[in-house]
């Protein structure tokens, strides 16, 4: 499990997880798309779900000026890594 904090405008780059990740926001809003799928907006106290097979192309702070932090819990194999970086991925 690890907490994540998005300062205002951040974002992530495309990655995979290799594992279920349960994510819970805890403050702020966040916007998150997979591949093949519709970009969804999460609020505090909303949940959001990664497959182990996903590519999570978009993990940004929806705010530009307000913070937004989240929890994630990782079902994954102990020596997989947390994330796996993606070049290139659209």
């Amino acid at each position: 499990m690890l907490e994540v904090s998005y300062p205002p405008g951040a974002k992530d780059m495309a990655h995979r997880h290799d594992a279920h990740a349960l994510l819970y926001v805890l403050e702020g809003t966040i916007q998150m798309q997979l591949k093949g799928g519709p970009l969804v907006t999460v609020k505090a106290g909303e949940t959001f779900y990664e497959g182990p097979d996903d590519v999570h192309l978009i993990g940004r702070n929806a705010s530009s000026s307000a913070p937004a932090r989240f929890v994630v819990m990782l079902i994954k194999r102990r020596d997989a890594p947390v994330l796996t970086p993606l070049e290139g991925q659209k």
